[in-house]
């Protein structure tokens, strides 16, 4: 029997998290986008090693699923649960949100939002 970490690794795909991001997700806010940008700039980082990745997989896996513990869709609350499973992922990861990492991430936040202030 699958665990739910391998389900929502098999969630992920490059082009459902882009599609996340350009749709509901901005609603979620700059912390919610941040975090889930660190985990997929570290993903992309060849140095990563692979029991980190899925940790990030099922990571954004959950985030990209739109019914989870607390829909994305429910006005105020939606993402609450997905900061909380990515900052948890984050913790787990530390060592792969390095300096350009950070850097990419503000770069794409900052084109969406404007400079952070």
């Amino acid at each position: 029997m699958a665990s739910a970490s391998t389900s929502y690794e098999n969630a992920y795909s490059e082009r459902r998290f882009w599609h996340k991001l350009g749709g509901h997700a901005k609603a979620g806010g700059r912390q919610v986008l941040e975090k889930a940008l660190w985990l997929y700039f570290a993903l992309q980082d060849p140095a990563t090693p692979k029991w980190a990745r899925r940790v990030i997989y099922g990571a954004l896996g959950y985030f990209i699923l739109p019914l989870d513990a607390i829909p994305d869709f429910a006005p105020l609350v939606g993402y609450t649960d997905d900061l909380t499973v990515m900052t948890a992922a984050l913790a787990t990861v530390a060592f792969t949100i390095n300096d350009q990492v950070k850097a990419q991430a503000r770069q794409r936040l900052d084109n969406w939002f404007g400079p952070a202030g």
